[in-house]
């Protein structure tokens, strides 16, 4: 690594710089097993970005992926901080932008991003409980995502989710580009990347079935089973022994409150938990 030069730099500035460093060559290293495995049509992205979550999140993620999809696939994550990911995660560095938190996720959709083929992103709050090849075969070169969990509530609800899409690369370009022109007046005009991602592509997108991939909180506990005095980010549901997902499911999203670590519930234990 090339000696830094800290003159007239702040310690931020000093760790973004070190921290870019690192990711790069953790990039050539893991580009390098991307070579060696061979090239495939399948890709899964995911997004780390700040302290949300840490790598632990990534690697379960990475190890759900390998145990519930029997087809090739290349696995990625995009990510400012490549501390602690396993060798088998490929690194794309996460460019500084000056936005928050899931205002990032607009650049999965980059035509820059150094993947080719079929892109499954998936929300580093979900949990994989069953196979997941599906997400790759239906409605093939269409771009599909969530109905949003709303939906729980308001059965005719048509707003998307972001947090599971597929899309081609190159497909949903658009997207960022107009995202990277206007940051400043899209975040202040709309609640999230969702709503932006729905104001941009209504009516191109197809949408999952929505039993393959359920809300945890007002979908499988029907928003139920509080214990007493839990409280918003310290929210804790009773265990029930005998709560699992149905049979067509295969997702389980933790939107909100609480996130897949302090959620007790047998099978996330058992697809969480001990992967």
């Amino acid at each position: 690594m090339a000696k830094l030069d800290k003159t007239n730099l702040t310690k931020t500035q000093i760790k973004i710089l070190l921290q870019e460093k690192r990711n790069k060559k953790l990039a050539k290293t893991h580009q390098k097993n991307l070579k060696d495995k061979g090239p495939f049509a399948n890709n899964i992205l995911v997004l780390k970005h700040g302290k949300k979550y840490g790598p632990e999140y990534v690697n379960k993620m990475y190890k759900m992926v390998s145990k519930h999809c029997t087809l090739p696939f290349n696995f990625y994550c995009l990510t400012e901080n490549a501390d602690g990911l396993e060798k088998e995660i490929n690194i794309i560095p996460l460019p500084i932008m000056n936005v928050e938190g899931w205002w990032y996720k607009p650049y999965i959709y980059s035509k820059d991003l150094p993947i080719e083929g079929t892109i499954l992103y998936i929300d580093l709050d979900m949990v994989i409980v069953d196979d997941i090849d599906k997400f790759f075969t239906y409605e093939p070169n269409r771009y599909c995502v969530l109905r949003d969990f709303t939906r729980a509530m308001r059965p005719k609800w048509e707003k998307y989710n972001s947090s599971l899409v597929r899309f081609k690369k190159g497909q949903l370009d658009d997207v960022w580009e107009e995202f990277k022109r206007n940051p400043d007046v899209i975040t202040r005009r709309l609640f999230g990347d969702q709503d932006y991602l729905f104001e941009k592509t209504r009516g191109q997108a197809t949408l999952w079935p929505d039993s393959w991939c359920l809300s945890w909180k007002w979908e499988i506990r029907q928003n139920k089973m509080f214990k007493a005095g839990g409280t918003k980010g310290n929210r804790v549901f009773d265990k029930i022994e005998h709560c699992e997902a149905p049979p067509a499911c295969s997702i389980i999203a933790f939107h909100g409150d609480p996130n897949p670590h302090r959620c007790e519930d047998p099978f996330i234990i058992d697809n969480w938990h001990k992967i």
